[in-house]
């Protein structure tokens, strides 16, 4: 059965607030320092989190790489809301967590500029053929003649006249339609969620369904979220012949041993791929290992120094918003809250308090001290941090400030994907 819904009973002066999937707080711990206490579980999976954040962590904070299914969801007991630093969410079932009494979150514009230009990036890098060119000087190629640079250049093509389809027109995806038309695209959209008119104040045009807009593509772009509809929504049916592909959004949109068959058989110009399937992407696994014409980057098209700060910091600001206010009414981004608001119709009236007694204090063992601890598992301490299991349970804990640490998916500095079912 389902627990006790807890959104906004009592609460510990304290509560644990635990950052999942990294080890790096640096950027959260002055927002929440005075409200919360921050650990860190680097973990990936739930059977890496240490009991003591199973049952007490009221907040989370998490990246991509951990899954939340219903039964992980079912181990937290005292946690009301979880907030993904990044704007994609289809690691998590949003609507397990509503049904458990969690609102989930997400930042879903810290990144926008950084996707819609990586996106450019590849688009041009497949029709101007960069990368290519990049690696035949360094195989050795020499080209000076005329018929030597029509070899070694073939494939590159003209942009002005070309038209860009993109799927998904939400925050990223408009950010690449304004970039597109700016080098000569003429761009069209398809998108079921908008409402009408949005395309007359871009000045783009709207296709009415997803065939469409491949009959009239010369360029695919994917802007579109993950969810259980659009799993392989670029399979064998639905690849454009002669067309490039680009997918800055969800690895699952695409079905990649689809994809490599097309390229191989030249049934498709090229594609670039920031994101897989199977993360992290390896060449040496998997379909794509042979395809030819094909660029892919380590999803890495949301990444700045700027964009990673500015989503850390947010999600901590959603956090805060829901220790300090009401869930979901003072969150700013909570992305299950229809799913919250229909469960709650059905919750019965329970007096918190009673359900998890926990939550007034009456658990001895909910002590942690102001700061940020590590809580880890096996009895093993993290590296960096001065807290182990047997402390955490037993004994009061050590205030520990790990050294910088980049998190999961991070390339350097402080760390965020991807957006509402229109974005990535």
């Amino acid at each position: 059965g389902i627990r006790p819904p807890i959104l906004n009973g009592p609460m510990h002066p304290r509560p644990l607030v635990a950052l999942l999937d990294g080890r790096d707080c640096t950027v959260e711990m002055p927002i929440l320092k005075d409200v919360a206490t921050v650990a860190f579980c680097d973990a990936q999976s739930t059977q890496e989190i240490h009991e003591k954040v199973l049952s007490e962590a009221v907040g989370a904070l998490m990246y991509h790489t951990i899954t939340l299914s219903r039964d992980d969801l079912d181990k937290f007991k005292g946690l009301r809301v979880i907030v993904r630093i990044g704007s994609g969410f289809d690691n998590i079932d949003i609507k397990a967590a509503a049904e458990l009494g969690i609102a989930v979150c997400n930042v879903p514009s810290s990144s926008v500029e950084e996707t819609a230009d990586s996106t450019l990036c590849h688009v041009l890098n497949l029709y101007r053929r960069v990368s290519w060119l990049h690696q035949a000087l360094r195989e050795g190629t020499r080209a000076s003649s005329v018929e030597q640079i029509r070899e070694v250049a073939g494939g590159a093509a003209r942009i002005r006249g070309e038209t860009l389809g993109i799927i998904g027109l939400g925050r990223v995806g408009q950010a690449v339609a304004l970039r597109a038309k700016a080098f000569g695209f003429g761009v069209i959209f398809y998108d079921p969620y908008l409402p009408d008119g949005v395309e007359r104040s871009l000045g783009l045009q709207r296709m009415a369904t997803l065939q469409d807009l491949l009959a009239h593509s010369d360029c695919v772009s994917l802007h579109c979220s993950l969810n259980e509809h659009n799993h392989h929504l670029v399979n064998d049916f639905t690849i454009k012949q002669g067309a490039f592909l680009v997918n800055t959004a969800r690895g699952g949109l695409v079905d990649e041993k689809a994809l490599a068959q097309a390229l191989k058989e030249g049934r498709i110009r090229g594609a670039a791929l920031d994101v897989h399937e199977t993360e992290p992407f390896s060449f040496s696994l998997g379909a794509l290992k042979d395809a030819p014409n094909l660029i892919c980057t380590p999803h890495t098209a949301w990444y700045s120094e700027q964009a990673s700060i500015e989503a850390r910091e947010e999600a901590a600001r959603e956090v805060r918003r829901a220790i300090t206010g009401r869930i979901p009414d003072t969150l700013k981004n909570c992305v299950n809250k229809e799913y919250l608001m229909a469960a709650a119709a059905q919750w019965p009236s329970l007096d918190p308090a009673a359900s998890h007694p926990e939550l007034n204090g009456a658990s001895a063992a909910y002590r942690f001290p102001a700061g940020m601890v590590a809580v880890g598992v096996g009895g093993a301490s993290l590296p960096g941090a001065g807290a182990t299991v047997e402390g955490l349970v037993s004994g009061p804990l050590p205030i520990s400030h790990p050294p910088h640490t980049p998190s999961p998916g991070q390339t350097s500095k402080p760390e965020p994907d991807r957006d509402v079912p229109a974005d990535q």
